[in-house]
C-alpha cells in the first residue's frame, strides 16, 4: 500500500431513517451541470468487472439466480479461500488505460453477489478475508489517479449474500430482494456507500447497478462533485441507441461476450469494430465505457490488451476529434460519422467501412457540411506536407463547394502500420464549417 495514500477513519454507522437533506443552489440534490459537461469531454472509460466469480469462470453474480442453495453456500464459504491473484498490479491497468486513451475508470467495488473488493467493516465476505488480503479498490483508485485518470466506483444495491443468509429467493425484480422493501438492506447499503465515499478519496463517477434511491443522495451529500451515472443518467448496456440522446449519457460494452473473465468459449469484437462503436457513440453525444475482465491471476487477458492498444493507436492520431466534442447537426451521412469541436466551428468527419490505402488520393463529398471562405481541410493526424519516400508527391488537401456538397480532395500521408495497410477509420478536419440545411443533406 502507498504510505502516502489518503485514508480517513470514519464512523460508518448510518441511521436508516436519515436521508441527506443538503440542497444545491437552485434545486434538489443531483449531478452538477458543470460536472456533466466535464463528463461529456472524457469520451472513453475503462469498466473493470472483477470478483470471486473468476475463480469458477462463470458470469459474474448472475449465475446465483436459480442455482441450488448448496452451490451458493459453497461459493460463499469455499471460493474466497481460492482467491490469491499474485499477478495483479493495478498500475498495469492504469497504464493500459492511458495507452488506450481512456480518461476515467469504474471498478466493481461490490457486485450483486455481495462480495466486497474493498476493506469493509460491514461484512466478512470481502477481499481482505482471502489469501490475497489486499484492498483492490484502493490499489486501483491510487494507480489510476497517479496516471491522471479519473476514479470511479460501481456498486450494486442488490446483495445476493444478504438475501441468501435470510432465506430469500435470489432475484432482481421481486420486492422481497429490493432495498426499498428491506430497511435492513437499505441501511447495509448506506453504510457501505458511506465507507467508499469517505475512505477512498475523490470519486468522479459512481455507477449504481440497481435501485439508486437514497444511495445517490448520500453520494451527493458526501461528495457533491461526484457524478452518478447509472441511477441518474441513461447508460444503455450492450445496446447502441438509434439516435443521439440529449444530455450526458454512457454506453456500456464488453469486448467479448462476458462482463467477467471467461476462460473459454469467448468471442471478441475486432479492434475496428470497437473503434467504430466509439465513433458512433461520440457522434450521438455519449461516452463509451468499455469493460476489461481480470482473470484468476489478476492480469488482463492478452486479447483485451491487444484490442485496447489498437483503439489507443487510433486515438493517438485522432484524439482531437473524439475528446471535447459534441454532436454535429446530423450524426452521419451513410458511413461518414460527425463530431464538432465543443468550443469552435470545426467539424470532424469519420470515414468508416472504407479503408484508405496509404499514399492514395481520394475525393470525399459531404452534403451536411458547408465550407466558408476561411475553411481549411486536412486529414487529422498528418501534417499534409510530406509523404514517405516520395518527396515530390503532391500532399496538399484542397476543397471546393457546389450545389452537390463540399468536395474534399486529400492524400493519406501517415501510416500507423509497417505494411502501409490501415483498416480503421480516417478522419477529416474541416474548420470554420457551417451546417448545410437538412434539405441539402439528403441521405443522412
Amino acid at each position: 500500500m502507498n504510505d502516502n495514500a489518503e485514508f480517513v477513519e470514519v464512523d460508518v454507522t448510518v441511521d436508516p431513517e436519515t436521508i441527506p437533506t443538503r440542497e444545491l443552489t437552485g434545486g434538489k440534490l443531483g449531478n452538477i451541470p458543470e460536472r456533466e459537461e466535464w463528463f461529456k469531454d472524457q469520451a472513453f472509460g475503462m469498466f473493470i468487472h472483477w470478483g470471486l466469480d473468476v475463480m469458477i469462470g462463470s458470469v459474474i453474480s448472475h449465475w446465483m439466480i436459480g442455482a441450488d442453495r448448496s452451490i451458493v453456500e459453497r461459493f460463499v464459504r469455499e471460493v474466497p479461500d481460492w482467491f490469491n491473484p499474485r499477478g495483479f498490479r493495478a498500475d498495469d491497468y492504469a497504464l493500459l488505460a492511458k495507452q488506450a486513451g481512456m480518461k476515467y475508470m469504474v471498478f466493481t467495488a461490490k457486485h450483486h453477489s455481495g462480495f466486497c473488493m474493498y476493506d469493509t467493516g460491514t461484512t466478512a465476505f470481502n477481499v481482505m478475508n482471502t489469501p490475497f488480503g489486499r484492498d483492490v479498490a484502493r490499489e486501483f483508485a491510487e494507480a489510476f489517479r497517479r496516471r491522471g485518470i479519473a476514479s470511479g466506483l460501481y456498486f450494486s444495491p442488490l446483495d445476493f449474500l444478504w438475501c441468501h443468509e435470510r432465506g430469500k429467493t435470489l432475484h432482481f425484480a421481486t420486492p422481497d430482494v429490493l432495498p426499498a422493501h428491506n430497511p435492513e438492506l437499505m441501511d447495509y447499503n448506506l453504510r457501505q456507500v458511506r465507507e467508499l465515499l469517505a475512505n477512498y478519496g475523490k470519486q468522479d463517477v459512481v455507477f449504481f447497478d440497481g435501485p439508486a434511491e437514497r444511495l445517490k443522495e448520500l453520494v451527493w451529500e458526501l461528495q457533491p462533485e461526484a457524478l452518478v451515472t447509472r441511477g441518474e443518467m441513461k447508460t444503455p448496456e450492450q445496446n447502441m441507441p438509434g439516435e443521439a440522446i440529449a444530455g450526458a449519457w454512457e454506453g456500456c460494452f464488453t469486448m467479448g461476450d462476458g462482463w467477467s473473465y471467461k476462460p473459454t468459449n469467448e468471442t471478441y469484437k475486432s479492434g475496428t469494430r470497437l473503434i467504430e462503436m466509439l465513433i458512433e457513440i461520440r457522434a450521438k453525444g455519449g461516452n463509451m465505457l468499455l469493460n476489461v475482465t481480470p482473470g484468476p491471476s489478476g492480469a488482463v487477458p492478452s486479447e483485451q490488451e491487444r484490442l485496447l492498444q489498437e483503439v489507443g493507436l487510433f486515438l493517438f492520431f485522432n484524439e482531437e476529434a473524439v475528446y471535447k466534442v459534441r454532436p454535429w447537426h446530423v450524426p452521419r451521412e451513410g458511413g461518414v460519422w460527425f463530431t464538432k469541436a465543443k468550443d469552435a466551428d470545426t467539424v470532424y468527419a469519420f470515414l468508416t467501412g472504407q479503408p484508405w490505402p496509404y499514399g492514395e488520393r481520394r475525393t470525399v463529398t459531404l452534403r451536411s457540411v458547408r465550407a466558408t471562405e476561411r475553411t481549411e481541410a486536412e486529414i487529422v493526424g498528418q501534417s499534409g506536407v510530406a509523404l514517405e519516400h516520395r518527396p515530390d508527391a503532391d500532399t496538399r488537401t484542397s476543397w471546393h463547394q457546389d450545389e452537390n456538397g463540399l468536395h474534399i480532395d486529400a492524400r493519406l500521408c501517415y501510416r500507423p502500420y509497417d505494411n502501409r495497410k490501415w483498416p480503421n477509420p480516417i478522419v477529416i478536419r474541416i474548420t470554420h464549417a457551417l451546417p448545410a440545411v437538412l434539405e441539402e443533406a439528403g441521405g443522412v
